[in-house]
């Protein structure tokens, strides 16, 4: 139907023949539209207002039967964050610290003698010594203890010393 000449021949016709006669103004003419004059006191309520008033109010619904505690699928705990938890401190405890010299016995490495407090550590170097303490040099007039965190402390002969250390 697109294809046919003859077709589109008559349409072409009839849109120029529509143009022309829009053109001629040959179609009548238009409404006169003119201001309406208000009367102020004609004007009538379409809507009764009282049945729509009570329509809205909150006695006309019925109750809602759920009770406010329970579970609502509009709600959800998930995003609210937890208590927060009480600072934590680390608990530390001081232990007092003597050393008391070393033995070398045969090729063995050189062990130290360290009074912890009441007890009596013995031990070569790299030795635990108390909690974060490590032997790290032994001297004859001095010992070098380190802890996980590289910071060194020296120990003299017979000397006491306190230290704070993470109880374990």
């Amino acid at each position: 139907m697109l294809k046919s000449r003859w077709f589109a021949a008559c349409l072409h016709t009839g849109l120029w023949l529509l143009l022309v006669l829009v053109a001629c103004d040959l179609g009548g003419n238009a409404s006169k539209f003119a201001d309406a004059e208000g009367v102020p006191g004609s004007a009538k309520r379409v809507l009764p207002m009282d049945k729509i008033q009570a329509l809205f109010s909150p006695h006309a619904w019925p109750r809602l039967l759920t009770d406010t505690n329970s579970a609502n699928p509009f709600f959800t705990k998930h995003f609210i964050p937890a208590p927060p938890s009480p600072p934590r401190t680390p608990a530390t405890r001081k232990v007092e610290l003597t050393y008391q010299g070393f033995y070398v016995a045969g090729d063995s490495p050189k062990h130290a003698f360290v009074r912890v407090g009441d007890g009596l550590f013995v031990g070569p170097a790299g030795a635990k010594v108390v909690a974060n303490l490590f032997v790290a040099d032994i001297q004859q007039q001095s010992l070098v203890l380190t802890n996980a965190a590289a910071q060194t402390n020296v120990l003299l002969f017979n000397a006491k010393k306190e230290f704070e250390v993470p109880t374990p």
